[in-house]
C-alpha cells in the first residue's frame, strides 16, 4: 500500500534510551537529582526514608491514558505546593529529573538516513511520543534538537501536548491533522505493541513494530529489525 506520511515513535525507535528493566534504577537517580536540587534551595521537606513510599504512590498511569504531568507528581512526592514553587522552580525540578534519562540516549545510526530517504521520496514525516512520567514537551523538543531530529520531521507532538498518552487516539489525530493526512494515508512505526500497535489500530492506521534486538520476540509480518527494512517495504 502506498502511504503519504509516516509517523514515528521516538524512544527505542529513533533514539535508544532504557529498557523496562533499567527504569527502576533510572527513576531512583532521577528522584535523587531532584532531592539534591531541593536541598540546595532549602526546600527539601521529605526524609530519605519517606521517599520510596511517596515515589511508589506516583508510579503508574491513568487507566484512561490521561497524562499525569511530572511537575505535579514531583510536587506531591516532595510535599510542595505548585503555588509556592513557581514555574521556574518546577521547570528546574523537571530538568533535574530528566538528567539521568537523557544521559542514556543514543541516536540509532539508521534514524537520520531513513528519515532523509523517506523525505526524498516525498513522504510527510511526524514524531509522536509518550514522555516518562509526563515530563515536559519543551525538554523533549530540546532533546530532539540535540539529536538532529527536529528538522528531520515535519511535525512533532508529545503526549503532554494533547493531555493523553498513547494508545489514546488524541495524539494520533493531532499529528495526522498537522500533516494533512488521513489514517489510511499514514503508517506508524514504533517499538511497543501496547502503545504503537493498539493506538494506530484505534484510528484505523497501519503500524509496523521495530524489534532491533529480537529479544522481545515480537512476531508477524509487520515486525522489522531495523529501519532499512522499512525502506524496503515502502
Amino acid at each position: 500500500m502506498k502511504y503519504d506520511a509516516v509517523i514515528f515513535d521516538l524512544g527505542n525507535t529513533l533514539v535508544s534510551y532504557y529498557t523496562r528493566e533499567q527504569w527502576p534504577g533510572i527513576l531512583d537517580r532521577s528522584i535523587g537529582e531532584v532531592a539534591e536540587y531541593l536541598h540546595g534551595r532549602g526546600l527539601m521537606r521529605v526524609d530519605a526514608g519517606e521517599l520510596p513510599g511517596r515515589v511508589a504512590a506516583e508510579r503508574g498511569e491513568e487507566n484512561d491514558h490521561r497524562v499525569r504531568p511530572l511537575g505535579e507528581r514531583l510536587a506531591r512526592i516532595f510535599k510542595l505546593s505548585q503555588g509556592e514553587l513557581g514555574d521556574e522552580t518546577i521547570r528546574d525540578m523537571c530538568r533535574c529529573f530528566m538528567k539521568p534519562v537523557f544521559a542514556t540516549a543514543r541516536r540509532y545510526d539508521d534514524a537520520l538516513p531513513t528519515l532523509e530517504e523517506l523525505r526524498r521520496r516525498g513522504l510527510r514525516l511526524g514524531i509522536l511520543s509518550n514522555t516518562p512520567w509526563g515530563s515536559p514537551a519543551e525538554l523533549w523538543r530540546e532533546e530532539l534538537r540535540r539529536h538532529g531530529l527536529t528538522d528531520a520531521a515535519d511535525e512533532l507532538a508529545f503526549c503532554v501536548d494533547v493531555g493523553w498518552r498513547k494508545p489514546a487516539r488524541q495524539g494520533f489525530e493531532l499529528v495526522m491533522k498537522k500533516l494533512g493526512v488521513t489514517a489510511l494515508e499514514c503508517l506508524f512505526v514504533g517499538d511497543d505493541p501496547r502503545w504503537d500497535l493498539i493506538g494506530p489500530q484505534r484510528v484505523g492506521m497501519d503500524a509496523v513494530l521495530i524489534d532491533r534486538s529480537g529479544l522481545r520476540q515480537l512476531a508477524g509480518e509487520n515486525v522489522i529489525r531495523g529501519l532499512a527494512e522499512l525502506l524496503d517495504a515502502l
